[in-house]
C-alpha cells in the first residue's frame, strides 16, 4: 500500500488526512495519508526509514522552509518561493530515494483569492513571515498586488513592526492576510495584535487557518464589517494540486 503523510509541529489540528483518506476511499485508491507530528526536523530521516512505501508527504508549519536542505531539488515556484509545503519521494532503481520540493500553497491562495477579488483590493497586508507568508507574498505578485509584511521579529529584512501597524497604515491596506498560527487550535483566544478599530466594510480579512472555522482575527474583524475568508478553499485546492503532483511525478 502507498502511503503519504502530513509532517509539522503541530499537526492535529489538519483536515488532511480526512480529506486523502475519504479520496482514497472513493476512488478506490490503494493509499493511506497519516498524520506525523515532528518536534523537530532531525527525526526526519528516521522518519523516512520507518516509511519505506512514502511516495510523498506534505510539510506545515514551522518547517517550510526549514526543509529545504534536507531536499535534493526544487520545483521552480518552490525555488522562488523559498519554501514548500509538498514533497516527492522518488524511488530509484537501486532503491535510494530522492525528495524533491514543491509549493501548491501558491496555487492555491492565487485560486481562492481570484473569485473574492474587488476592484479596490491593490495592496495587501500580511502578517508574519514564514513559509505561508512568502506563498502569499508570491500569489499577490502574480495578481499585481502590493503587499507590505509585519513581523513581530525586530529589524527583520523588508519588513515593519506590528507596534508600527496605525489606524492610517490598517486604513491604506484593504487586504489583511494573517498568514500565522496565531489564532489556530487549540488556542482559539489568541489573535494577533492589529488595530482592529480601524477595519472597515471595504476590507478584507482572510486567515489562512480553517480550524476554527473562525477565528477570534476574523470575528473581531467582522464585527468591524470587513469580508472574512478562512482557509478551508485554500486547502482543498492546493490537496487536489497535491495528488496532480505526487501522480505526476511519483511514478
Amino acid at each position: 500500500m502507498k502511503e503519504y503523510a502530513l509532517i509539522g509541529h503541530p499537526v492535529e489540528h489538519s483536515k488532511s488526512q480526512v480529506f486523502f483518506n475519504e479520496k482514497f476511499r472513493l476512488e478506490g485508491i490503494d493509499a493511506q495519508y497519516i498524520n506525523v507530528d515532528l518536534d523537530s526536523l532531525s527525526r526526519l530521516r528516521r522518519f523516512l526509514l520507518m516509511h519505506p512505501h512514502l511516495c510523498g508527504f506534505n510539510v506545515t508549519s514551522p518547517f517550510k522552509t526549514a526543509i529545504l536542505p534536507y531536499l535534493h531539488t526544487l520545483d521552480v515556484e518552490a525555488s522562488y518561493v523559498g519554501a514548500v509545503n509538498t514533497v516527492v519521494v522518488q524511488k530509484s532503481f537501486w532503491g535510494k530515494r530522492r525528495l524533491i520540493g514543491f509549493n501548491t500553497d501558491v496555487e492555491g491562495f492565487y485560486q481562492s483569492m481570484l473569485s473574492i477579488m474587488k476592484p479596490h483590493y491593490n495592496k495587501a497586508l500580511v502578517l508574519g513571515t514564514g513559509g505561508a507568508s512568502l506563498a502569499v507574498q508570491r500569489a499577490f505578485k502574480k495578481l499585481g498586488i502590493m503587499t507590505l509584511v509585519a513581523s513581530r521579529r525586530e529589524a527583520f529584512e523588508d519588513t515593519i513592526g506590528y507596534d508600527q501597524l496605525t489606524p492610517e497604515l490598517i486604513a491604506s491596506c484593504p487586504i489583511i492576510v494573517n498568514a500565522t498560527p496565531v489564532g489556530m487550535s487549540p488556542h482559539i483566544l489568541a489573535m494577533p495584535p492589529i488595530p482592529y478599530e480601524a477595519l472597515t466594510p471595504n476590507h478584507l480579512c482572510y486567515d489562512l487557518i480553517y480550524a476554527p472555522e473562525e477565528t477570534r482575527f476574523l470575528r473581531m474583524a467582522r464585527a468591524q464589517g470587513a469580508t472574512i475568508k478562512n482557509g478551508i478553499d485554500m486547502l482543498l485546492i492546493q490537496a487536489n494540486e497535491n495528488w496532480r503532483i505526487w501522480s505526476e511525478y511519483g511514478k
